[in-house]
């Protein structure tokens, strides 16, 4: 079974073959959005005129990238890139901005930050916090993991607690999106050494989703989603599923891909018609794209059966319709997506033929 999206490569290994014509472009828009503050979209509940500040106040190392959980996901992809091995000036420049932002004292504010907002950017920011606490563990010297270690603890602690008030998941194909982000969680919380969130978050994937059946995939997409609602829970389920589940769980869960199977047609499930590239909710399906994309891989190696052919056949058609958005020079989407298409293109580059 390939890794997860989250997991890690060889550190310092040359990017996948599918990754490594964009590996410099992706890290330079990364670096290009990590440091820029403006446009800024805030999530920030003014409780006074004293707190109308400058984005850096309350965010001195995530200030950039429109969004805070989008200059986490960027400061996660430029950290990841540089473990392929990127150009010496992409290199310099990653790493400047890296250390730039990444400093104790800047994550102990963002740290104090969320223990003081703890609905704040819950749980998808969470996700990509820890995710890039446990990418940054695969860098030799340390440095960035032990500035961002406290902030990832302060992460696991808000799970812990959030957890069990979490009656239902939110299923719809945005941010709030319960599996993606709990998925992303399981992928990095042994290396963000916050290990005790793990069997926590297990044990609510299963209690959300073991006995859900027969979604459809008429269901999708809705207007501005850039998560698969169905394709997220079943790989989240896939993370937790006993030896010897998986595989009948989607049959029940997703049983069109049986039928597909047995009637030799392909998967009902065709790329989003993007209409407007420049409106950013409507942009979001470009990023339906790359994480369907991802899904799509790591779930047809999970199965491992005849139905494993049509997933990765649909996965390359909704990376194909991704990768024309990619490097529009269009801030909406420029701020964030590169991010996905990572997240698709290294499960594609290590895909096993069916």
């Amino acid at each position: 079974m390939n890794a997860a999206p989250g997991a890690p490569g060889a550190a310092g290994g040359p990017p996948p073959a599918a990754l490594a014509p964009h590996a410099e472009t992706f890290a330079r828009l990364a670096v290009a959005n990590i440091t820029r503050e403006y446009p800024n979209f805030p999530a920030h509940l003014l409780a006074g005129p004293e707190e109308l500040v400058a984005p850096r106040i309350h965010h001195p190392a995530f200030y950039g990238a429109y969004d805070w959980h989008s200059s986490v996901h960027m400061h996660w992809l430029a950290m990841r890139l540089l473990r392929h091995g990127l150009p010496a000036t992409a290199a310099g420049r990653a790493t400047e901005a890296l250390d730039a932002h990444l400093t104790a004292g800047a994550l102990a504010t963002e740290a104090g930050y969320l223990r003081d907002h703890p609905s704040f950017e819950r749980p998808y920011g969470w996700a990509w916090l820890l995710m890039l606490t446990a990418e940054s563990a695969a860098h030799d010297d340390g440095r960035w993991f032990t500035a961002l270690a406290p902030a990832a603890r302060t992460v696991a602690d808000l799970v812990l607690a959030w957890l069990p008030k979490a009656r239902y998941p939110v299923r719809h194909g945005t941010h709030a999106n319960s599996a993606f982000a709990l998925g992303l969680v399981l992928d990095s919380a042994e290396r963000a050494a916050v290990p005790d969130v793990v069997e926590p978050v297990r044990a609510k994937l299963r209690a959300w989703f073991e006995d859900d059946r027969a979604g459809a995939l008429r269901w999708e997409p809705s207007g501005q989603d850039f998560l698969s609602p169905l394709l997220t829970e079943a790989d989240a389920f896939r993370r937790v599923a006993a030896p010897g589940e998986f595989t009948g769980w989607m049959s029940s869960f997703l049983p069109e891909l049986t039928e597909a199977d047995r009637e030799g047609r392909a998967l009902l499930l065709e790329p989003p018609e993007v209409t407007d590239h420049s409106d950013g909710q409507i942009g979001h399906l470009h990023g339906l794209c790359f994480s369907r994309a991802a899904a799509l891989h790591t779930l047809a190696d999970a199965l491992g059966d005849s139905r494993s052919r049509i997933l990765r056949d649909t996965a390359s058609a909704h990376l194909d319709a991704g990768m024309s958005a990619l490097g529009s020079g269009d801030f909406t989407t420029d701020h964030w997506l590169a991010t996905f298409a990572v997240l698709a293109l290294e499960p594609a580059a290590t895909d096993a033929p069916a």
